[in-house]
């Protein structure tokens, strides 16, 4: 073989072997990506092939499939109880794509999770059979969270301080997945145009200042930072308080308050703002900031397992934003759920139990694929002493002060109004926010819970935390505790 043959033979071996690659890089990387891409109606299809799994609330499945008579995608997501659990589940549709639990957990619910086949689907490729998605959610607790805020707009999370399980998680006004499951898209444009906003997870995901509930985070700083030595030692908070650097003065929404150097149990049973503006400024905004982060502001990956939108309290404020800071406004913003959140750190004896809204996911035969009850994570935010010191407190608004509209017979309430201002100026109807725990003097069980009211048909002079957002927090600890 002379020398020009053999410089054409390996050249045409060295053609057919970058063939081969690329046709190997074809075949396993881009049709990998082109059979993910989610303008590829045969994922559509492969999705909607079989019915998909189910998302479980309190042994019942809240979803279904349905037959559909036409088009490529043999079936097609159905919900009971639409809009009373559209915050939990979300919606899954056949052109929107997904979200909320139907989207965390698509491949499971439409069994192309790697962890639902057995070795002869991992040879075959073929699609196994799908999981489902039990929740911790308690129907009971749900129903009333739902009903109590009725035609509000508003949101609610209820946890239970103890094992981190959510038991409600509520946005009103809602939606009915069910109409978003085919793509009618005169249903999507009707949702998504409506000025209340009726797809977003309020409870989860639209921060909001929360007024005087954050004075329970200013409190705990202060004790924790040894500046009290219980919630009975008097504080030194002139009344009025001006701001630092300006000539305006704080006022107490009730002018007859005792609040002038009242105690950290007076100040909370009366909302004194006063004596959480100045001491936030006597902390500094870094003491405040490093307390609200222990109890989970600012955590950008916040997932339970659907990911909430962070809590915020901000840095780089003089001294003046930083009094406002102290009482809930300025830039400071939070969630139904962070708050909740901090009411159950404090029911919990300081510890915080990892929020989460998914007990278990399972196979199509229901063996467990993954627990989240057993061993959930958790830390401590304050200690044993300073959360007892701030139960009794809590337990003082509630049986004395501005939250009595929590009560509920055979069961220790403890809680905190907020009423936070609106727009510039507060030209608008403010907020209303009640956090509190509730414990059943009976089993000991417990319950925390967040409501926020941030529109009601109610006066502007009679929006507050106890009349519009405690009533919502009674239903519900009702709802679970008896």
């Amino acid at each position: 073989m002379n020398k020009t043959i053999r410089r054409a033979a390996v050249f045409t071996l060295l053609l057919v072997f970058a063939l081969l690659v690329r046709a190997t890089w074809v075949q396993f990387y881009d049709g990998r990506a082109l059979a993910d891409d989610k303008d590829n109606r045969r994922g559509a299809i492969a999705t909607y092939a079989q019915p998909l799994g189910n998302i479980v609330v309190g042994g019942r499945a809240v979803t279904g499939s349905a037959r559909t008579t036409s088009g490529d995608l043999a079936y097609r997501r159905t919900y009971e109880d639409g809009k009373l659990y559209a915050a939990v589940t979300g919606y899954s549709s056949q052109v929107y794509g997904t979200t909320q639990l139907e989207g965390v957990y698509k491949d499971l619910l439409n069994g192309s999770d790697s962890r639902l086949r057995d070795p002869l689907d991992t040879l075959t490729g073929k699609r196994a059979a799908p999981g489902d998605v039990v929740t911790t959610i308690d129907p009971e607790v749900q129903k009333a969270g739902y009903r109590a805020l009725g035609d509000k707009k508003g949101a609610a999370v209820a946890i239970d301080p103890a094992t981190g399980r959510i038991l409600a998680v509520v946005s009103t006004p809602s939606y009915d997945p069910s109409v978003l499951s085919t793509g009618d898209s005169a249903a999507w444009k009707k949702l998504t145009e409506d000025p209340d906003k009726p797809m977003t997870n309020r409870a989860l995901r639209q921060p909001l200042p929360p007024g005087s509930t954050f004075k329970l985070v200013v409190a705990a700083a202060a004790l924790e930072d040894g500046r009290y030595a219980s919630v009975d030692t008097p504080t030194e908070s002139p009344d009025p308080y001006r701001l630092p650097g300006t000539t305006r003065d704080l006022a107490n929404e009730n002018p007859s308050a005792p609040c002038e150097n009242a105690t950290l149990r007076t100040a909370l049973r009366y909302s004194c703002n006063n004596v959480f503006a100045k001491l936030a400024v006597d902390l500094g905004q870094d003491k405040v900031r490093a307390m609200a982060d222990r109890f989970g502001f600012d955590d950008s990956a916040q997932d339970v397992p659907v990911r909430a939108y962070p809590s915020v309290y901000p840095s780089g404020m003089d001294k003046a934003q930083t009094a406002l800071s102290g009482i809930g406004q300025f830039d400071v913003t939070a969630t139904p759920l962070q708050m909740a959140m901090v009411s159950a750190a404090i029911a919990n004896g300081g510890t915080l139990v990892s929020p989460h809204m998914v007990s278990r996911t399972t196979d199509g035969n229901g063996n467990v694929v993954r627990d989240y009850d057993d061993h959930p994570d958790s830390k401590r935010i304050v200690s044993a002493a300073t959360a007892a010191q701030l139960q009794s407190a809590m337990r003082t608004v509630v049986e004395q002060g501005t939250g009595t509209n929590a009560r509920v017979d055979g069961v220790t309430v403890g809680g905190k109004t907020g009423t936070a201002q609106h727009g510039e100026n507060n030209s608008q109807v403010p907020y209303a926010w009640f956090t509190s725990f509730g414990t059943s003097q009976r089993t000991g069980k417990q319950i925390a819970v967040a409501v926020l009211v941030e529109q009601s048909d109610a006066a502007r002079s009679e929006v507050s935390g106890n009349g519009l957002a405690a009533p919502v927090a009674r239903a519900m600890t009702e709802a679970a505790l008896k």
